[in-house]
């Protein structure tokens, strides 16, 4: 055995580099070719409040996502994030954040049906985004980040569920009246970690509501008590649009195994997110550590509950993923950690078309 081993090493060393180069060259090429074949899908990608002006032009703004940087490198799909950020939850307040939240989906409408309609479509369900990608489009879907744009008034879910929004994270950073933050802030009048202790009677409310819309609950920014209260009481999977694995980097952004475990019993999906600080404690990671968040949760709760998100715009980006252009490299690190292009299609965008389609048998259910 041996002189086996030793006689395969010097046979090894003596053959041609090119050998070994084009094995690399081989795995690049079908790496590239499971990334043009799959819809690859990011769930969260921030806009500033001049998108779809001359300020910011979405077709090629000096941006980490744009359409140039989309089509050329391979992302073909995102959710354009409604944002608004915190504040004293007082009723001028809400008034504004929900001023706010319009303009943005105003903005996102803009892009799609009046500046580059020939290059980008809005989908508001998982049939129509995998139409516009068979059409050769890239696909817009909208969500919500930040419960705190309703206020205490339930009824404008629906009126933003039929301004595009499919998702929404009920919390950011601060508590709100539907749940207590991962992150407090003393700022916005937060004294604790807990000001409900999870998911608020209201909270209940606004889940049942989503539920009855076809709008996902996103559980990402949320505490921990809210996260498995707002995850136990969906009768729709859930969402985490952007977070990573607290035991890979144990960040209070992050989900322990007790929540994928909660995750997994109800069908949702964690969305890997590739923020420096998520990813690797203190920061500078790059595209093989925020893998390494993919295969810890594949490993725990399987390939249908993961799957991959930027945070571009919100402070995403890492080392080999930081924009657009780079999308391809993490399908490349996926390959190389012999996923299959069904792994990859499943992490890229079909586990969260498949919820996309149980969100919407549950709203026609409810109806």
């Amino acid at each position: 055995m041996k002189l086996l081993k030793s006689f395969l090493l010097a046979f090894c060393l003596l053959l041609p580099v090119s050998i070994f180069a084009a094995t690399d060259d081989d795995l690049i090429a079908r790496a590239r070719a499971i990334h043009d074949r799959v819809m690859t899908l990011d769930t969260h990608v921030d806009i500033p409040f001049t998108f779809a002006t001359r300020e910011h032009d979405p077709g090629t703004a000096e941006a980490k996502v744009n359409l140039d940087s989309m089509e050329q490198g391979g992302l073909d799909a995102a959710f354009f994030i409604v944002y608004v950020g915190q504040q004293i939850r007082s009723e001028e307040n809400y008034r504004l954040a929900t001023t706010d939240a319009v303009a943005k989906f105003n903005a996102i409408h803009r892009m799609t049906e009046y500046m580059y309609p020939d290059r980008i479509g809005l989908a508001t369900t998982a049939a129509e985004a995998r139409a516009l990608h068979a059409e050769g489009k890239l696909v817009a879907l909208i969500g919500i980040e930040n419960g705190f744009v309703i206020g205490q008034d339930l009824s404008l879910l629906e009126d933003f569920r039929d301004r595009g929004a499919r998702y929404m994270t009920l919390v950011h950073n601060g508590h709100n009246d539907i749940g207590d933050s991962a992150q407090p802030r003393s700022q916005f009048g937060d004294t604790g970690p807990a000001e409900h202790g999870g998911l608020s009677p209201f909270g209940y409310e606004v889940v049942e509501e989503l539920n009855r819309l076809g709008i996902l609950v996103d559980i990402s920014h949320v505490s921990r008590q809210t996260m498995l209260d707002a995850t136990r009481h969906s009768r729709a999977p859930v969402i985490a649009s952007h977070s990573s694995v607290t035991a890979v980097a144990d960040h209070p952004r992050n989900m322990n195994d007790e929540q994928l475990l909660a995750l997994k019993e109800n069908g949702g999906v964690i969305q890997i997110v590739a923020f420096d600080t998520y990813v690797r404690e203190g920061g500078s990671s790059n595209v093989q550590m925020l893998v390494d968040h993919i295969d810890y949760a594949v490993n725990l709760i399987g390939i249908e509950h993961v799957g991959i998100s930027s945070d571009f715009g919100g402070g995403g980006g890492i080392e080999g993923w930081n924009d657009a252009l780079e999308t391809f490299n993490v399908t490349l690190e996926l390959v190389k950690r012999g996923y299959s292009e069904k792994d990859i299609d499943m992490l890229w965008s079909e586990n969260v078309l498949r919820i996309m389609e149980a969100a919407e048998r549950v709203a026609a259910e409810t109806d």
